[in-house]
């Protein structure tokens, strides 16, 4: 089982342009989306968060028993469901501005146990920089790896959140013993100033560095290069296109009986470029629709 660790959200969406268009409400938030793909695609979930007992919460947790997510680990409170307000370009990139101030995910406790037959944990986004909950996700984090489970991180910078930077990137230098694949793109990689090279010799058995349009590369730690170009397709949206790459990853290497950094080592030039192709057309699904909608099983095939 993969277990996707962080917040799930409500995105509103803008259904024209202009300041004042009117706003659709969509389930959201990159770890939500990310747990939402991996049940699409077939491979055993379970999401491990704190979400609402408002309406929004309640549509939030029907989502993901749709996609066949296990949900009993996931802790609820009366607070509030964290809004992100979607700004889309004429390229169809998304930004946001977020309503996060005593919001039910930000109370995050770390479980005292996974669900069983955990191999795997996903961690990301807004839920490592909203305290108290960021702490609670980092514990879980180190935990985890500790325990010698595959741990998967996408920073997924939104850096309207971030108040200090340079403690921002240190922490975020500090989780890297502690992770096995760190997948980002390009964009939080400049921000955080570092290289793929740097961050692998801190920790991490692969780095794969998404370009938009232009594809996916993977470094590995025996100094291997493997890129893929991108999939071609109308953009209507990226919105959750990070976030499907992050599940295809994952639902490819569980597939393949990969989710160690001793299989991530010995996956080689025909490996790698098979799971890149596999999540470079998953995420070109994605934009090719409106929100976080990422493919199921049938619309991808084979690996």
């Amino acid at each position: 089982m993969i277990v996707v660790a962080g917040e799930a959200l409500i995105d509103l969406v803008p259904q024209g342009t202009g300041a004042l268009a009117e706003l659709k409400p969509a389930l959201g938030g990159g770890p939500y989306n990310t747990a939402v793909a991996l049940g699409r695609l077939g491979s055993p979930t379970a999401f491990c968060s704190r979400t609402s007992h408002d309406a929004f919460g309640e549509a939030l947790l029907d989502g993901l028993r749709g996609a066949g997510v296990d949900v009993s680990g996931v802790q609820r409170g009366a607070e509030p469901t964290t809004l992100a307000v979607a700004t889309i370009d004429g390229s169809g990139s998304a930004a946001y501005s977020f309503y996060v101030e005593g919001t039910a995910d930000r109370l995050f406790a770390a479980p005292a146990a996974l669900p069983a037959g955990a191999r795997a944990l996903s961690f990301g986004t807004c839920s490592l920089v909203l305290e108290p909950g960021a702490s609670a996700y980092e514990e879980l984090m180190r935990t985890a790896a500790g325990q010698g489970l595959f741990t998967a991180l996408d920073p997924n910078i939104r850096t309207v959140l971030i108040s200090d930077p340079d403690a921002y990137q240190a922490r975020f230098r500090s989780w890297l013993p502690s992770v096995t694949l760190l997948k980002l793109s390009e964009e939080d990689a400049e921000w955080l100033g570092g290289s793929p090279r740097e961050w692998l010799a801190a920790g991490p058995s692969a780095v794969v560095v998404t370009r938009g349009g232009d594809g996916l590369t993977a470094f590995t730690r025996d100094g291997a290069e493997y890129s893929v170009p991108g999939e071609k397709v109308d953009v209507v949206d990226t919105i959750g296109a990070g976030d499907t790459v992050n599940a295809a990853l994952l639902h490819g290497l569980s597939a393949q009986d990969s989710l160690s950094a001793e299989a991530l080592a010995g996956l080689g030039a025909d490996g790698w470029t098979r799971l890149l192709r596999f999540a470079a057309r998953a995420a070109a699904i994605t934009c090719s629709r409106a929100g976080a909608e990422p493919p199921y099983a049938a619309e991808l095939g084979e690996l």
